[in-house]
């Protein structure tokens, strides 16, 4: 059981079990060549056509077997095993990956880390299951069922993402869906558990091409005004995931000078890198860009205690960062469950990282 996410677990289950059995609103990631393409969401997702769009859908599914894996005897979960049953099936997981290997830009990067994340869950699931950990009754053999299903789509997304990897002279450092940063560090959470550990490598290498160097990141210009990732944390923590301890100490200190300065808390406000450390002004939540800043304090949440970890003991930057962790927590998590779809679509899953760890469970935390 996690003590974290626990109380959350019941409103999160049947948040996730309604979005992703509800097929509209939907927003339709792909280009219309004519008529013909204007047909269900189902036609061309049979697994994840629900929640809005489809990364939401598949990060919606991880969140339900994180639940089940994390939390079995706080959620409904013979209704949660008959919707995953009910999608995660061989062939509607074959249809997912034709799409995505007919339509290679189609999610890159997000989308496809997300699947990788929910494959790698499953088979968490499984192990658990198998090792005594969960319980099992009911969830005997239903990760390992959903995991051999999922296998065609995530090898599909392996393979685009080394094509990828091989041609991305440059990152996406923005502060949404296609920052490479936040995928990377999904993937290298997720590829061992997923059963495709041999990304690990080209993706790490990608990572240190991109971000080794980086020195003095210019986190006055954060938050733009609809990120729900921080460019300058979603970097740090992919390079907290490849490089040892002491050498991610260094490089933080050259990547966000100042940060041991804010410890006490006192002197805070106007001062660099005060911008990652206050959770940021929502004034419309019901906005749909606007309200992407409230999954910005969630995943800067996340983020911030991930960094926490990957310091050496005794780090000054230590309390300073776990610190901003629990402000933006308590920012955003409030904003998770409020009955308006504009953000119940997506915005538990952050707070499922934020409280209860990255997807391959609090252990894929560097050091922890």
């Amino acid at each position: 059981m996690s003590a974290r996410l626990g109380p959350y677990a019941e409103r999160f289950a049947a948040l996730a079990v309604a979005n992703v059995t509800r097929e509209y609103p939907y927003a339709p990631q792909r280009l219309l060549r004519g008529p013909e393409d204007l047909v269900p969401p189902r036609t061309y997702h049979p697994a994840f056509y629900g929640s809005y769009d489809w990364h939401s859908s598949v990060h919606m599914h991880w969140l339900l077997v994180r639940l089940l894996r994390r939390c079995p005897d706080r959620v409904p979960t013979d209704t949660v095993i008959g919707v995953l049953d009910g999608h995660l099936t061989a062939a509607h997981l074959t249809a997912e990956a034709d799409h995505l290997l007919a339509h290679p830009s189609f999610e890159r990067p997000y989308g496809w880390a997300w699947l990788l994340a929910l494959t790698a869950e499953c088979r968490a699931l499984d192990g658990d299951v198998k090792s005594g950990d969960v319980k099992s009754g009911a969830l005997k053999d239903a990760g390992e069922r959903w995991a051999d299903a999922l296998a065609p789509a995530a090898d599909a997304v392996a393979e685009l993402l080394r094509c990828w990897l091989g041609k991305a002279a440059y990152p996406v450092r923005h502060g949404v869906h296609t920052n490479s940063a936040f995928a990377l560090g999904l993937v290298l959470d997720s590829a061992s558990a997923a059963g495709l550990a041999a990304l690990t490598g080209p993706v790490e290498r990608s990572l240190m091409g991109w971000f080794a160097h980086d020195r003095d990141a210019p986190v006055h210009w954060e938050p733009s005004g609809q990120d729900f990732l921080s460019p300058a944390l979603t970097e740090a923590e992919a390079v907290c995931r490849v490089l040892p301890r002491e050498e991610f100490a260094t490089w933080l200190e050259r990547f966000l000078p100042g940060l041991a300065d804010f410890a006490g808390r006192a002197g805070l406000a106007g001062r660099a890198p005060a911008t990652l450390l206050t959770p940021p002004v929502v004034t419309d939540p019901a906005d749909p860009q606007i309200g992407h800043l409230l999954g910005l304090s969630l995943s800067r949440a996340a983020a911030l205690r991930r960094l926490s970890a990957a310091l050496p003991d005794g780090d000054p930057r230590i309390p300073v960062l776990a610190a901003s962790a629990r402000d933006h927590l308590a920012a955003g998590l409030p904003h998770a469950v409020t009955g308006d779809f504009t953000r119940d679509h997506w915005i538990a899953t952050f707070a499922a990282l934020a409280l209860d760890g990255p997807p391959g469970g609090p252990g894929a935390v560097r050091g922890t």
